[in-house]
């Protein structure tokens, strides 16, 4: 892989990894409702799930899921359904000793799940696999050189997202502990997640 290659592969990894999506939005709500240590299992199970996703790519499996009508639309809608009973689970933690009461909880293999009925990871997965991997000479070294350039991207970008909805706890506390500007941080979230949900049933 030369630098030219290289070079485009982190700017798509930057673009893909860091705009607002699923995963992003998920870590940021769950560190402003549990605080950052509670999110670090989300965080981690995100460069997991896609890591097997972009395997079950590369060995041309997700093609075969896209081609294959049914399949895909099954992927659609187990996503969407997910994106949208997360959304509403997001939106019924009005307080923060409501979160804390596990009313908002993603759990690791939860999180590693997500990334299959993601479509946002599947466009991803097979835009890097048919312009980095497939059909190239050495696909395996290929490959090598991918996978833990976009785990580090997934892994850091969700971290970030952590960081700030926790360094956001306190303030969403709001005055005495009302929670009143908790409620309206988990409907933006929820709705961000709806509004995903949306883009992903007419994609």
């Amino acid at each position: 892989m030369n630098w030219q290659e290289f070079t485009t592969l982190l700017i798509l990894a930057t673009a893909m990894s860091f705009t607002p999506g699923p995963n992003t939005t998920l870590s940021t709500a769950l560190a402003a409702n549990h605080g950052f240590r509670r999110a670090l299992p989300f965080v981690c199970a995100v460069p997991v799930g896609w890591s097997v996703l972009l395997l079950v790519c590369a060995l041309g499996l997700g093609a075969l899921v896209l081609a294959v009508p049914l399949l895909s639309w099954a992927v659609k809608v187990i996503g969407v359904a997910y994106l949208l009973w997360l959304a509403w689970k997001i939106s019924q933690s009005r307080q923060l000793s409501e979160a804390d009461a596990a009313r908002l909880n993603v759990s690791f293999w939860q999180g590693a799940a997500l990334q299959f009925v993601n479509i946002k990871a599947w466009m991803l997965a097979l835009a890097i696999v048919s312009g980095w991997i497939a059909g190239r000479s050495e696909p395996g070294s290929r490959l090598a050189v991918v996978l833990p350039v976009m785990l580090a991207f997934a892994f850091v970008s969700n971290l970030c997202y952590a960081l700030a909805g926790s360094l956001l706890r306190e303030w969403l506390a709001g005055p005495a502990g009302t929670g009143r500007r908790l409620v309206w941080f988990n409907r933006a979230m929820a709705l961000v997640l709806v509004v995903t949900a949306a883009w992903m049933l007419f994609i």
